[in-house]
């Protein structure tokens, strides 16, 4: 695996041995993976400490689900939700904390509070100042694929070509950032397993990882209690995606993934670093 360097904050991060875990803390009562769990300010500052202690690298912390069918959360509400978590985590670890957000709004007063990357599932196409933010803030950011909106993404997914299209967009996004003055090295690309993709899309991505690469970019990839883990196993279960998501950690860093985007982190590190140890 070549030298592959990641930008956040002052720091350059060598992904190329040691791939990052970013655990997901989602502040939102309606999330699809712990039903809104972590809701409550006070339980999402104790999860994000606990994933850190656990080994995630990055602490992902979002106020808006993403997932299918969601609908649209207003600014005043995500910013209520993310904020004081962000701000009080920031006062116990020293862990990278993402911003899991599409509003520029939230990602500038995210970044003003301890948050050092915007992880936008829009790519900067939902906020048209999302990108200009970046660059000016110099926040590391991660770009991810989604054919069309959360309400509607898995309605009917179609593509001719689904690994050379989110290969192309990869590239337009690149080109995009960089006209908007974002430090190339700041960026990260994320397939967007699940946003607009039907099971065979999603596997032929992970199957494809490195023919998505772009510009020699970080790879970030979150397939993490997913659906389509219950459709390959047959299971309509939560609990069961648990095993299936272990298994594609280890198998995805050597595809090429790296950051991989958890809930369950000690698992996670656990079979990230075993995985490691057999790598060239």
């Amino acid at each position: 695996m070549g030298e592959r360097l990641w930008k956040i904050g002052d720091k350059v991060v060598d992904l190329s041995k040691r791939g990052m875990i970013m655990g997901v803390l989602n502040g939102t009562p309606d999330s699809f993976s712990d039903g809104g769990e972590f809701f409550a300010t006070d339980a999402a500052i104790g999860s994000g400490i606990k994933m850190a202690l656990e080994g995630a690298d990055i602490i992902d912390v979002g106020g808006e689900s993403t997932r299918p069918g969601a609908e649209p959360v207003p600014l005043k509400d995500e910013l209520n939700r993310v904020l004081p978590v962000i701000e009080k985590m920031r006062a116990k670890i020293d862990n990278p904390i993402s911003i899991d957000t599409s509003k520029s709004e939230v990602a500038s007063a995210s970044l003003d509070a301890g948050a050092f990357i915007i992880n936008d599932v829009t790519a900067g196409r939902g906020d048209e100042a999302m990108l200009p933010l970046a660059a000016k803030r110099k926040a590391a950011i991660v770009l991810m694929h989604m054919q069309g909106e959360p309400r509607t993404m898995q309605k009917d997914p179609h593509y001719e070509d689904v690994i050379t299209e989110v290969a192309d967009f990869f590239r337009q996004q690149y080109a995009r950032a960089l006209e908007c003055g974002v430090d190339p090295m700041a960026i990260a690309f994320d397939p967007g397993i699940g946003f607009g993709k039907t099971l065979e899309h999603n596997l032929a991505l992970l199957k494809n990882l490195e023919r998505l690469r772009a510009h020699d970019r970080p790879l970030v990839v979150g397939v993490s209690r997913k659906s389509f883990l219950g459709k390959l196993i047959g299971s309509s279960e939560m609990s069961d995606r648990m095993a299936p998501t272990i298994a594609l950690t280890a198998t995805l860093r050597g595809r090429g993934a790296d950051i991989i985007r958890v809930h369950d982190v000690n698992e996670n590190v656990a079979a990230l670093r075993a995985t490691e140890a057999l790598l060239p």
